[in-house]
């Protein structure tokens, strides 16, 4: 119920037929980017605050523009950059970029897709991606040691320029090349259009870095590539065919806009890029050597479309695999048990959750009971008015159990901050008296940080580590956070990244889920709420039975799949007993 402001959606579109050819079949100038504008759309789900596309048009005159760019702020940007696309911007490469930002950087010059111009055809290149990096430090260090000096501090900015400074060199190789084979005038540019080698640019490009990304773009000459980071951390899918290349963050973006089936559509591995060279020749070239898999769970739990025929299903098995616990929290009462969710992402492991139910015990009473209401104004209000104003955002069924003799079972599919449990959820639901509430998580408790395109870096927004806190404060246990924090430090002073430890995870345990859950419940319950509340997460177990292929679990047991996760969390530890505990 807590929006989490988190990755990006990418897309792109290759033509492989004259521009004519597309005019003829399909009635209109416009389908390649008709079909852009629609995968754009389908993945508005992983970014509201800026959009961008970009086009490359092949064969173009000297003196006339053959690269263009439209970039807007806002949950309406998809419609203002189209609005604003001609008939001159047509072109046969298409790309596109759904913007969530994780740095806390905001703004246009933040929207993607970014674009490093050049006289020479070859060396324009136009970049998006759903990234980040853990390690820009040490690139911008590599970067200004080199002589080039970035004017702006950001992974996105400083991947333009190493990669725009590696497309350099392999278009002065070509051109030396070209010299050397006693080519003269337009015979070289057109040489070095024809071989320019994509895949060498991003081995000498990527190889630097440390995160979880897909990087895509173009160049002036028309190549367009994509690359995923070798660790499988955020996902890729693309499709190909005579008429067209494309690339989308999720599948079943492909399949709505290409009216494809499931098996037409492949993931790109890791450390692997999809590449469409000038005459549209495609390959798949391995850019890095595959690293220990790590694909993101936290896609297949929240982020993704719930509409992929492996993510419906994995979501109703985490459900499902839920019914133990809560029959457990509801001392086996089903008859007198009421089963709902929150929030719309929640709906699919709810069915899983009721489905196992059925299976024990036959038909359960299930209820919408919680709405979201349109957006309330709280800016018109005094200060002292607007979390009285926000706690109204959801409102309920009234009448949807009966008081004091039904427990409500309430599914999420995570709890993250507990902010809006606190100052919403539970006063509203306290006003239908069930006889107690079982409020369930589809995915474990989230205790640490993401570093890879995620919107939660720091160790107090989440109500797990806050009421781990507690417990310790509690217990006089400031010798294990004074111990952690010293571990902490002892590792950020290691030389060699591969054999960094997460030490934060020591705070976690002397306590159990439950011992933890308890604390949460207290810390969260409003000041004069009168039901019952039990919590119930889903287990690491039941996560991994349920996305066997999606290993990587870093928000959960802090096993970061890269140098670079690890050595941030241990950051983020000392950071916060240097803020908010004053240790010495």
């Amino acid at each position: 119920m807590e929006q989490l402001k988190h990755e990006c959606g990418v897309a792109m579109i290759r033509l492989l037929k004259p521009l004519s050819y597309y005019q003829k079949k399909y009635g209109t100038w416009a389908y390649g980017f008709n079909k852009l504008y629609l995968m754009m759309e389908k993945q508005h789900n992983r970014g509201q605050e800026g959009a961008g596309i970009a086009s490359v048009s092949l064969n173009t005159e000297p003196g006339r523009e053959y690269m263009f760019r439209e970039k807007a702020e806002g949950k309406d940007a998809i419609t203002e950059i189209f609005s604003r696309v001609t008939e001159e911007m047509n072109g046969e490469l298409l790309m596109g970029h759904l913007r969530y930002s994780t740095t806390g950087k905001s703004g246009l010059t933040f929207v993607h897709p970014f674009l490093r111009r050049n006289n020479w055809r070859a060396k324009n290149l136009c970049l998006c991606g759903n990234f980040n990096m853990t390690n820009i430090d040490e690139v911008f260090q590599f970067l200004t040691a080199q002589g080039q000096s970035p004017r702006i501090y950001g992974d996105s900015y400083i991947t333009l320029e190493l990669m725009g400074h590696r497309l350099d060199r392999e278009v002065e190789r070509l051109y030396d090349e070209a010299k050397g084979k006693g080519l003269e005038g337009l015979d070289i540019t057109n040489y070095i259009d024809d071989h320019v080698s994509m895949a060498n640019v991003l081995r000498k490009t990527m190889e630097h870095y440390d995160g979880g990304y897909v990087m895509c773009g173009l160049t002036g000459s028309g190549e367009m590539f994509s690359v995923r980071d070798p660790w499988g951390i955020r996902p890729a899918f693309y499709y190909r065919d005579d008429e067209i290349v494309a690339l989308a963050s999720e599948r079943p973006v492909l399949q709505t806009t290409f009216d494809l089936q499931y098996e037409d559509i492949h993931e790109l591995q890791p450390g692997q890029a999809l590449i469409v060279r000038r005459h549209g020749e495609s390959s798949l070239e391995q850019i890095m050597p595959a690293r220990q898999y790590s694909a993101c769970s936290f896609e297949r739990i929240y982020f993704s479309r719930g509409s992929d025929r492996d993510i419906y299903q994995e979501r109703k098995r985490l459900g499902e695999q839920l019914t133990q616990p809560i029959l457990k929290a509801v001392d086996g009462d089903v008859d007198h048990t009421v089963f709902s969710y929150i929030p719309n992402t929640a709906e699919v492991a709810y069915y899983g959750m009721t489905d196992g139910f059925r299976k024990l015990h036959g038909e359960v009473r299930t209820e919408k009971v919680v709405w979201k209401d349109i957006k309330l104004r709280t800016f018109i209000s005094a200060n002292s008015e607007r979390n009285d104003l926000a706690a109204h955002v959801y409102d309920i069924s009234y009448g949807s159990l009966k008081p004091y003799e039904d427990n409500l079972v309430i599914i999420d599919d995570s709890i993250v901050r507990g902010t809006t449990l606190k100052e919403s959820i539970f006063k509203i639901l306290d006003r239908l008296h069930p006889k107690k509430i079982v409020m369930v998580s589809s995915s474990p408790q989230i205790r640490y940080p993401d570093y890879y395109g995620i919107d939660m870096s720091r160790l107090e927004e989440f109500c797990a580590f806050r009421a781990t806190m507690a417990l310790i404060e509690e217990r006089g246990m400031w010798q294990l956070v004074n111990d952690t924090y010293l571990a902490c430090k002892a590792e950020l002073a290691k030389k060699d990244p591969s054999s960094l430890c997460n030490q934060v995870r020591r705070i976690y345990e002397p306590f159990t889920v439950e011992e933890i859950n308890q604390k949460i419940v207290e810390m969260l319950r409003p000041e004069g709420m009168q039901t019952p509340v039990e919590l119930v997460f889903q287990s690491i177990e039941g996560l991994h039975e349920a996305c066997p292929n999606h290993p990587g679990d870093w928000y959960f047991t802090g096993r970061y799949p890269t140098p670079g996760g690890t050595r941030l969390v241990n950051q983020s530890f000392v950071n916060y007993v240097d803020n908010k505990l004053k240790l010495s």
